[in-house]
């Protein structure tokens, strides 16, 4: 928080300045899915930023080490920044890419199982491979333009999620790990090496 306000980690972190910032983001009454909505709006309207389907819809999901156990989503997963599993919170995300300019679109934190009562079995629990279907298909729903979804091996992988975008109507471009197998005419290359 004390980067947004310009002020020094620690020392200025105490500022009142930087202290009116934290609350007014924490506090806030505002609905997130209203601001998001707007922001959205004003891109899709401006033609410097307005989405066309010559453009990409890009998922993945980022981590950041957070300590303790109070703060909502933490748990022990896997982190992207720090390349290995950690304690720490996981946000999925979808954002706008072509060749000139690129924007988020949607983000939605993943929660750990062991937040929920029943763990995986409860009705709440959502795997980062579900959030990130919804979110594409939420991104199609916000009318942004699109030529496919696009996600690295961690999503292409998942026969699950490439079957979900396919039942949601939405082309898609995933990389593969080079032996993992994927579904293909008969004489057609059937893993990454095979069309090697």
């Amino acid at each position: 928080m004390a980067c947004l306000a310009g002020a020094e980690p620690v020392a200025g972190a105490q500022h009142a300045a930087v202290q009116r910032l934290q609350f007014f983001l924490s506090e806030s009454t505002w609905s997130q899915e209203a601001v998001n909505a707007r922001r959205l709006e004003l891109l899709l309207a401006d033609p410097a930023t307005a989405p066309h389907p010559g453009g990409l819809l890009v998922v993945d999901d980022s981590g950041d080490r957070k300590d303790g156990s109070a703060t909502a989503h933490v748990g022990k997963q896997y982190l992207g920044s720090v390349g290995k599993i950690d304690h720490g919170v996981v946000t999925v995300t979808t954002c706008w890419a072509d060749e000139r300019v690129y924007y988020a679109v949607h983000a939605c934190p993943y929660t750990p199982a062991h937040h929920f009562p029943r763990g995986k079995s409860d009705l709440g629990f959502r795997t980062k491979l579900q959030i990130a279907a919804d979110l594409a298909a939420r991104a199609k729903a916000a009318r942004l333009d699109f030529r496919a979804v696009a996600a690295d091996c961690a999503y292409g992988d998942q026969d699950s999620f490439r079957s979900s975008l396919h039942a949601a109507g939405l082309p898609f471009v995933m990389a593969l790990k080079p032996r993992h197998g994927t579904w293909a005419y008969g004489p057609d290359a059937h893993t990454p090496v095979d069309a090697g």
